[in-house]
């Protein structure tokens, strides 16, 4: 049997897996690193990522890791000549509620004590409101304007339903290419030392070391390990299970569409756009019929949530818009490297985005050729914060339950993980201490 003796050993290839072995090897010197996969890196859950990013959460412990996720991705960034492609037109939320009084205190409760710095209120002709006609992330302002009021809202945003009342138009956000900035670390650490080896973990036990069972090719094969990090994404808890520990992490498949826009449904240079409203979804009186004699789709039938998302892809003068809409968080499942997909989601969610733009109802019953509907895991704590740091079991560390937000927090996660690994805690980060603090009360 065919034995790899190793210092770290990664399992997981997603982008969590990858930035956590990437700042071990260039932050840390750390040259003896193994990361392992059933499949190749960034084919599963990476894969089918919305690759949309935000530095604003409604906790300020978040909201600092995030932010502190994006710091990391500007440096790449300007390191390779925004090989990563990161772009900054922003977040913009939206709400027919002209006072949506919770949504504000949570915005006020994210950003802490820099939220009167950096929240900025616009109403009536909106003067000092920057449109992001530009997706340059170097220039793009930073914080929040909140735009109220619906003439205000028409007035730059003129393809939007007409009763939304309130905008949150988070500013340092957008979107980057997570398959770049996973094949940039790769190469990067690769001259280090860092491998990758395409193998299946089948068993785990300890001793003095960790002996790791893989399956690779075919043949049963052993890697010995000083440290384990656990960053398997949707497969974490089986990981963990192996060796007798057992994580708080549920997973819920989410769905998502992209398509060509060739009728120009939707503003290339429009933000993501996250419609936060609930709807009931107009169906006509032969769909009510039909999906109310299927019980599995007879909730289509009831109020459903809001948080709808939809965004250009491809740039300014490219076709392609994603849509997506995480409507059955309450629905768990176990994990499967091949998911099984709702036939019916695509016309699900454009029905459901075509609240907010009205244009895309054109789509209803003709969505174009040009099209993909893929899926991947959100796995999450209950709180939908992730699991960083050092686990249960001496010499295993945990980088995973980035429920949404694994590319956008992958930097971050990879960073936090690396110094939990070497016992070098964060010197600058705002949120060092609490994080901390908070995980091991998981």
């Amino acid at each position: 049997m065919k034995t790899n003796d190793v210092e770290i050993l990664v399992i997981g290839a997603g982008i969590v897996g990858i930035a956590t072995a990437y700042y071990l090897a260039v932050q840390h010197k750390r040259a003896r690193l193994l990361i392992v996969d059933e499949g190749q890196p960034m084919v599963l859950t990476s894969a089918q990522s919305g690759e949309n990013y935000r530095n604003w959460w409604p906790h300020p412990t978040m909201a600092d890791f995030t932010d502190h996720s994006t710091d990391l991705m500007e440096e790449i960034a300007r390191r390779s000549e925004n090989r990563i492609h990161m772009t900054r037109r922003g977040y913009l939320l939206v709400t027919r509620e002209e006072k949506p009084e919770e949504l504000l205190q949570q915005l006020y409760a994210g950003y802490g004590e820099h939220a009167a710095k950096l929240i900025r209120l616009h109403e009536g002709s909106g003067r000092g409101y920057v449109p992001p006609h530009s997706a340059d992330w170097q220039s793009a302002p930073d914080g929040v304007d909140v735009l109220l009021g619906r003439d205000l809202i028409a007035a730059h945003y003129p393809t939007f339903d007409k009763e939304v009342s309130t905008a949150l138009h988070i500013r340092r956000a957008g979107d980057i290419s997570g398959q770049q900035l996973g094949q940039y670390m790769l190469e990067t650490m690769r001259p280090l030392g860092a491998q990758f080896q395409q193998a299946k973990v089948v068993g785990i036990a300890k001793t003095d070391r960790f002996t790791v069972e893989v399956l690779a090719d075919g043949t049963r094969q052993t890697i010995k390990a000083d440290i384990i990090v656990n960053a398997a994404g949707p497969f974490a808890a089986h990981v963990a299970a192996m060796h007798g520990e057992a994580l708080p992490i549920v997973n819920v498949l989410q769905q998502k569409i992209a398509f060509a826009d060739r009728n120009r449904a939707v503003d290339r240079k429009m933000p993501f756009a996250i419609d936060l409203d609930g709807q009931t979804l107009a169906w006509s009186d032969d769909e009510r019929e039909a999906l109310a004699a299927a019980p599995e789709f007879a909730r289509l039938l009831a109020p459903m949530p809001g948080s709808i998302h939809c965004r250009p892809d491809g740039g300014d003068h490219g076709e392609w818009i994603k849509l997506g809409w995480a409507f059955n968080a309450e629905q768990t499942t176990a994990p499967v490297r091949e998911p099984e997909l709702n036939p019916y989601f695509p016309e699900v969610v454009l029905r459901a985005a075509s609240r907010l733009q009205p244009r895309l109802a054109q789509y209803l019953g003709a969505l174009p050729r040009d099209r993909v509907h893929y899926g991947g895991y959100y796995p999450m704590t209950k709180e939908n914060w992730p699991l960083i740091g050092a686990a249960k079991t001496p010499g295993v560390f945990l980088a995973t339950a980035l429920s949404g937000y694994g590319t956008m927090g992958a930097c971050a996660t990879g960073d936090l993980c690396a110094r939990a690994v070497v016992a070098r805690p964060h010197p600058h980060s705002p949120a060092a201490s609490r994080w901390r603090a908070i995980r091991t009360r998981r």
